[in-house]
């Protein structure tokens, strides 16, 4: 993991004020916690950080440079509203090259499983441990050539090299299931219609056909 290079600037205003005349300007309020220091409190480039965190994900580690001192920041949470697609507010932890985080990585399902099966993601993430520095921007869950009932599990998803898994090992990650019949669909629907009530009336064809059916 590569990290994104961004000019921040200390903020001693707080508050719901604070925060809207900061996004007001195109900038993200944020805040930096660890190493048992104070947390620091900065504004960072609207722009300039939103492209960092598409580019590297969940966990985008951030170059930040706070009024002339660097400091590695990897980020934890990040507060968006979806309505105005706007960044609100993130949270970031401070860390060092060489140290070791905790972090969720996101899971991608490649490849095709065997025909007539349906694969679910049973889980979205994985827990790991990793070198700040060197965290996976995501990992990758290979399908390919499986069959019905074939479930993968967290120990079986491919790792690189320093990073550790925390999740069970035994914790269904992929399931490849039968897909259902057309009459399994149907009678799905249908119980599923007599549960909330819905009646269906006849069609004029089909009271003609059961009437002929009669005589």
């Amino acid at each position: 993991m590569t990290s994104e290079k961004i000019t921040a600037e200390v903020r001693n205003e707080f508050g719901k004020g604070a925060a809207r005349r900061i996004r007001r300007e195109n900038k993200i309020p944020a805040v930096v916690y660890g190493h048992g220091s104070e947390a620091t409190h900065v504004t960072l480039p609207g722009h300039e950080t939103m492209m960092a965190l598409k580019h590297h994900g969940a966990n985008a580690l951030l170059e930040l440079d706070i009024e002339g001192t660097t400091q590695l920041a990897l980020t934890k949470q990040v507060q968006v509203d979806h309505l105005r697609r706007v960044i609100e507010h993130i949270d970031f932890v401070a860390v060092k090259a060489g140290e070791k985080v905790t972090v969720d990585i996101a899971l991608t399902v490649v490849g095709e499983a065997a025909k007539e099966t349906i694969v679910t993601l049973e889980q979205a993430t994985i827990s790991v441990e990793a070198e700040a520095t060197h965290v996976p921007e995501g990992l990758e869950v290979s399908v390919e050539g499986l069959a019905a009932g074939t479930l993968v599990t967290a120990g079986e998803v491919a790792l690189p090299k320093g990073v550790t898994l925390l999740t069970d090992a035994d914790a269904t990650v992929v399931n490849v299931a039968a897909a259902p019949t057309a009459a399994q669909v149907e009678a799905d629907l249908e119980a599923a219609e007599a549960e909330a009530g819905i009646v269906h009336e006849e069609s004029t064809a089909e009271v003609e056909a059961e009437a002929t059916e009669g005589e």
